[in-house]
């Protein structure tokens, strides 16, 4: 898979793409990137790339002859365009799957005021917002969009690690430990260190509703909408709310999700 970044500062995004996994992504050929200076567009040679918008208002906008230019130097009319902007569609894992099914992604990195509607209805194919907040950069929102979806590509991350992850399939993650077994007179579950597969399965199972009720119910009754969750979860959530969740979600104080660390069987 190849991400191409159209952006006025590549070098927010040069570290990115040579660090960590992605730089092991980058070297084993799974991912490819390029990153296109938009100012080399520009024609006048202080590389102009904004004006102050028609109809006036406040702060400037980027001008459509640059980036356009840019845009058709890598041929984006023929692949798949994402415009970070606050006014997008919000992001979320199910638009991060389906960009990863992409064999190429151009991003436009939005700065000052956005860019020109022109170029939007011309190469635009997604405008995404990473949340509803403003940033003053684009190339931020883009490293979130990128590390979102480069990730779910086949061989960048086992299998096994993206099956239980948060939002993976309507529930957040349960809660994670490692070495030592304790830590400033707090216990790992022993559950745990039973060695009890099936145990630890019901123990995992049970903290990630809990977490969800707690932090997220809204997931949760998405899950339940979509008949995500087998019996084992309805009657798990059943005991922890001291309701049947047929009626309605509970309220966030109904879970408890601290863990009892003086009490750790877990099961």
């Amino acid at each position: 898979m190849k991400f191409t970044v159209l952006t006025l500062f590549p070098e927010i995004l040069r570290a990115y793409f040579e660090s960590s996994i992605m730089a092991k992504a980058v070297e084993k050929e799974i991912i490819a990137y390029d990153l296109v200076n938009i100012r080399d567009f520009a024609f006048d040679k202080h590389k102009t790339c904004d004006d102050t918008p028609y109809g006036g208002g406040a702060g400037m906008l980027m001008m459509p002859e640059p980036l356009g230019l840019a845009l058709d130097s890598v041929k984006a009319y023929k692949k798949h365009v994402v415009y970070l902007t606050p006014s997008g569609k919000t992001f979320n894992q199910k638009k991060a799957q389906e960009l990863s099914q992409k064999d190429e992604l151009v991003f436009i990195c939005g700065r000052y005021e956005g860019i020109d509607q022109r170029i939007i209805d011309s190469y635009v194919d997604d405008e995404i917002s990473i949340g509803d907040y403003v940033m003053s950069s684009g190339e931020v929102a883009a490293t979130v969009v990128v590390d979102a979806v480069y990730r779910l590509v086949e061989g960048v991350i086992s299998k096994e690690s993206l099956e239980e992850e948060s939002y993976s399939d309507g529930l957040l993650e349960y809660p994670q430990y490692t070495r030592p077994a304790v830590y400033r007179g707090m216990a790992v579950p022993e559950v745990l260190l039973s060695g009890n597969h099936e145990n630890i399965r019901k123990w995992r199972l049970e903290k990630r509703l809990c977490k969800t009720l707690a932090n997220r119910p809204d997931l949760l009754m998405q899950a339940r909408i979509l008949d995500q969750l087998d019996s084992q979860a309805e009657s798990m959530i059943e005991t922890i709310t001291g309701q049947n969740l047929q009626k309605h979600l509970p309220k966030k104080k109904r879970c408890r999700i601290k863990p009892n660390y003086s009490n750790t069987t877990g099961d």
